[in-house]
């Protein structure tokens, strides 16, 4: 019987010497679903990728890619996988054509073969008017098409996406995916790092990565309706100064500003009319104050805090001397 799962992974571990990159992570990602890696950078997410590759060994630990072992059949894996890093490996000397030319020779793709899947890729990534283009000349947007046509020139039934809409506009981030949405509708499995939490949106599941460990794995619906505690949107003047004002006061777990607004987690007890009088009594004007739910930005902040603050509990004992 053929497995249903894309990836498994055990304990996956990768030390570097004293450093340890990526600590104990396990996730196991179903055939045809798109998967999430989020977390900051420096939280193992891309030494993640790279083993699940094969192009790193694991310390310890073990995986399973499209069946095979990372440990004892990367090769294999290479066949099976489409990779596509946050440097785009491309060309700059080519055109858009003779880059996918390129890599469907590399591929091994037969000449009849290749002409084809030339013209459904170039269909696909929008680059009809754009296939005889220099790549150095190419805008972000329509380099990271190309090399996302690249990467699946060879129809590999898993891809990995490296951090692939870094620096790369909104709009084009959302067509980006829409593409990969695409994939994942003909069957193709998907794991995708990024520090962009609305693209988590676009994920069946996501694994939270920090500090090289997974700290937690879920559906982005459950991981917003697991926010614990209360969130309030304010709609102020001067949100630098209400800021500072808001943290001040008790109950008041986290407070940030997000773009012009500011998201503020509270405790249950803490009324929201509290938090409206504290700042009208030091003369700014609140437009609106509401409890809302939380944004799955919301939620990784709100997790990387309680990681954090567990760091340093660990690191006292209860008499408060260093252990």
């Amino acid at each position: 019987m053929k497995s249903e799962n894309a990836i498994v992974a055990d304990k996956l571990t990768k030390e570097f010497g004293d450093f340890t990159a990526v600590d104990q992570v396990s996730f196991t990602i179903p055939k045809g679903e798109i998967f999430g890696l989020l977390g900051p950078n420096g939280a193992g997410k891309t030494t993640t990728i790279r083993m699940l590759c094969g192009l790193l060994r694991p310390s310890t630990g073990d995986a399973k890619v499209m069946g095979y072992q990372i440990s004892s059949q990367p090769e294999k894996i290479k066949t099976k996988i489409g990779y596509m890093s946050q440097q785009f490996s491309l060309y700059n000397d080519l055109t858009a054509y003779e880059n996918l030319d390129f890599y469907a020779r590399l591929y091994g793709l037969s000449n009849k073969h290749r002409e084809t899947r030339i013209g459904e890729l170039i269909e696909m990534a929008g680059l009809e008017n754009h296939r005889r283009s220099l790549t150095s000349n190419l805008s972000g947007a329509w380099r990271q098409r190309l090399a996302l046509a690249c990467a699946i020139v060879h129809n590999p039934p898993m891809l990995f996406l490296d951090e692939p809409t870094a620096g790369v506009d909104p709009i084009s981030r959302r067509e980006f995916w829409k593409l990969i949405y695409g994939l994942a509708g003909q069957g193709v499995s998907v794991l995708a790092t990024t520090h962009y939490m609305d693209e988590a949106e676009y994920c069946n599941n996501i694994g939270m990565m920090y500090r090289s460990k997974l700290i937690t794995l879920d559906d982005p619906d459950t991981l917003k309706e697991s926010y614990q505690d209360i969130l309030v949107e304010i709609d102020c003047e001067s949100p630098g100064k209400a800021l500072l004002l808001i943290n001040e006061m008790s109950g008041v777990l986290e407070a940030a500003l997000y773009g012009a607004l500011l998201h503020v987690t509270i405790e249950k007890q803490v009324l929201t009319k509290r938090i409206q009088r504290k700042l009208e009594s030091e003369g700014i004007v609140v437009n609106r104050i509401e409890e809302i739910l939380p944004s799955l930005e919301d939620v990784f902040v709100n997790m990387i805090k309680s990681e954090r603050r567990a760091l340093v509990r660990a690191e006292f004992n209860i008499e408060g001397e260093l252990i």
